[in-house]
Parts: structure tokens; sequence; C-alpha cells
């Protein structure tokens, strides 16, 4: 048998174990999609272990999927990277990824960081915006945000729009947090050229918010800090509502709550005036249905305020106004099941329907507003006795009898 003749033999029977170890990538990728993974690791390994150097990068970046799946991490990094090692312009960025997300997941940056690398080192352009989307995050997690900025900019300009648009919103979101808005607006609109998604629609409405809440701040401040801006007290006390409420919204109500304080305690007795009007807006007057002759009696005798508005006050200022209406209804749900079970059982028994009021009396003294409601009872007793002194005993409903 001539040279020529053996080399032809040898190539043909390397050609026949090429396509025989095709077949088992073939059948270890069917066995993977119907689940069968332990058959499917099994086939990935026989090619590894064969002396294959065409389905060699196929057949690792397999068995890591397949093994990553099984919970077998170990094993399936030791599978990529000899997918990365193979330098395959395919399977090589293909396995870097997934090992990279894998460091990811346990929050492993720096071992993610060098499997990004990797990535970019393939240079296959279908990977590489997601290499410098994951290398941005990284060097936002550690404080550097200057090699974060190139590395948005690069997903930004690269050639995937659909991630482009994601890292804007990723980006965006990060520097709203740091205060950069004019940055952030940018970003954002670069993103919504990529594609157009409401999330980052949202996002720029956020933006916008931020830069009215610097409007607003700006005339608040002027108008506090300069006696010849204040200008109308109603632009000022505008400017303090608008303010305080976005910084609601914003979700900073401790920020909220001193803005409406700075507008109540304005040096401009109209400007204050016009803020607990607008802080007040809605409230319910108590006496707008009383005689103008009790009205006058009441604002003589200081009877001017409701017990209630200052907690109203204070939840509008906090942004707890839902957390006192709950307050407030649970105590009426729980006093008027005291009181109607006595009459649908038809008790007819004296010192059970004391007791019964009693209970029912004595609800409210849990919250904060309850001695306020007590109080109020007590003084608007006392008046109507025509007493100088109060009419209750000490330490009423709390220490009442209970008998």
């Amino acid at each position: 048998m001539t040279v020529t003749s053996r080399t032809s033999t040898f190539e043909a029977a390397a050609d026949r174990s090429e396509t025989e170890f095709g077949n088992l990538c073939d059948q270890a990728r069917d066995l993977a999609e119907s689940g069968h993974l332990k058959r499917a690791a099994q086939l990935y390994t026989q090619v590894l272990d064969g002396d294959s150097h065409h389905h060699r990068p196929m057949a690792a970046l397999g068995l890591a999927v397949v093994r990553h799946t099984l919970g077998d991490i170990g094993t399936a990094r030791e599978a990529a990277r000899i997918a990365v090692d193979t330098g395959h312009p395919e399977y090589a960025p293909r396995a870097a990824y997934h090992l990279a997300l894998s460091y990811e997941e346990e929050d492993a940056a720096e071992q993610a960081e060098e499997a990004w690398h990797d990535v970019l080192a393939a240079g296959n352009d279908r990977y590489t915006p997601a290499a410098h989307y994951g290398l941005a995050r990284i060097a936002e997690g550690r404080g550097d945000p200057e090699t974060a900025a190139g590395h948005w900019g690069r997903v930004l300009d690269g050639p995937d729009r659909g991630l482009a648009a994601q890292a804007a919103h990723d980006y965006g979101e990060r520097l709203l947090a740091r205060g950069d808005v004019d940055m952030a607006a940018e970003v954002i609109r670069h993103g919504l050229a990529a594609e157009d998604h409401p999330a980052l629609r949202l996002l720029l409405g956020a933006v916008h918010v931020e830069r009215a809440i610097g409007e607003f701040g700006a005339v608040v401040d002027a108008s506090r800090d300069d006696e010849a801006a204040t200008g109308e007290p109603g632009t000022a006390a505008a400017a303090v509502e608008l303010l305080a409420r976005l910084l609601a919204v914003r979700g900073d109500t401790e920020a909220a709550e001193r803005a409406w304080e700075t507008g109540l305690t304005h040096r401009d007795a109209a400007t204050a005036a016009d803020v607990r009007a607008r802080l007040r807006r809605g409230f319910l007057d108590p006496h707008a249905d009383t005689a103008a002759e009790e009205s006058a009696d009441r604002a003589a005798a200081g009877d001017t305020v409701a017990w209630w508005d200052p907690y109203l006050e204070a939840a509008v200022a906090q942004g707890s106004t839902p957390m006192l209406a709950g307050e407030l209804f649970y105590a009426v749900d729980r006093m008027y099941s005291r009181l109607a079970m006595p009459l649908v059982d038809d008790e007819t028994r004296a010192a059970a329907l004391r007791r019964t009021l009693q209970e029912t009396v004595r609800s409210p003294g849990e919250y904060v507003w309850g001695r306020s409601l007590h109080d109020d009872f007590r003084e608007r007793l006392r008046r109507a006795a025509g007493s100088d002194t109060d009419v209750l005993p000490e330490g009423w409903p709390d220490h009442a009898d209970r008998d």
C-alpha cells in the first residue's frame, strides 16, 4: 500500500469519526431538549473523551449547559472553560458568556469580569454588547462609574438595539439615583431611539419630575432667603405644595414633610396661610352646618379647629394618610361590632350593656389620636354642663369602673 493510499484511508477513518461525533452531539442536543439531561451529558462527555477536533467546542458548551441545569456547577464551569480554550469563533464566546452568567448568579464579580473579558477577546460582535453590559454592571458595583460609562456607551452604540434599550433603562436609573438628571435624560433618549419601550418612557417621566422638583425647590428657596423674591404669596405657596407632593411621589416622605414645614413657617404670613390652606385642601369643616351665632361662640371658646385636624395635617405632610384612614376604619369597625352584638343578642342586662359601652369608648385609646378624642369629648362635656371643672372622673375612660 502506498503512502497516498494510507493517508486516504486515515482521512476517511477520521471523517467517519467526526461524523459519528457529530451524530452524538445531535443526539445529545435532542435528549437535552426533551429533558433527558443525564443521558445528554453522557453523550457530550463521550465526544470530549474522543479525539474530535471539529465537535469538541460544541460538546464542551453543550455539557456546560446541561451540567449547569442539573446543578453541577463545578463540572459545568470546567466544560465551559474547555470550550473557551478551543478559541472557536462561535462556541468559545458563548461558553464564556455562559460562564460569566454563572459567576454573576453567585455575585462572584472578579470571576465574572474575567469571563466577560474572554467574551470580548473572542471578537464575536454578536456577544460583545452583552459583555460590555456585564462589565458596566460590575464596574458600577465596585464604585467605578467612569469605567462603567465606557462600557455603557459601547452597549448603547452597539448593534443589539433591544439590549441598548435595556441598558439605557438600567444606566438611566443609576444616573437618576446619583442626581445626574441631564445625563440620564440623554441616555434615556438614546435608548428610545433604539427601541420605544414603555419602561423608558416612564423613566423619562421621572426625569421630568426631578427637573420639576429642582425648579419648584428654587422658587421655595428664593422666597425663603430673599425678601425681595417673595413676590405673590400664591406663587411661593404653590411651589411649596408642588414640591412637597412631587417629593412624596418620588417616595421621599421626609423631604416632603420638610417642604410643607418650610411653607407653614414661612416668614411671610400670607404665604404661610396659603400653604396651610393648600395642605388642608379637602378637609371637612366640622362646623359648616352650625348657625352663625354658634360658630361665633365656638370661635370665642377657641374651638375653631376639629381635634383631628392636626393628625390629618401631619398625615398629609408625611404621606401617611392611607395609614391614618386604615386606623380610623378599623376603629369604627371594632366599635360598631361591639355595639351591634348586644342588639343582635337582644341583651337586656344593664351591667352587660354598660360593659359593652365602656369597651367601645375605650377602643380608640390604643391609637395616637385616641387621647385627643377623649380629651375633646371631656372638654365639650364640661362646657355643655356649664362647669368650670371636669365632670368626668380622672383617668376616664381608661380607668373607668369595669363592673
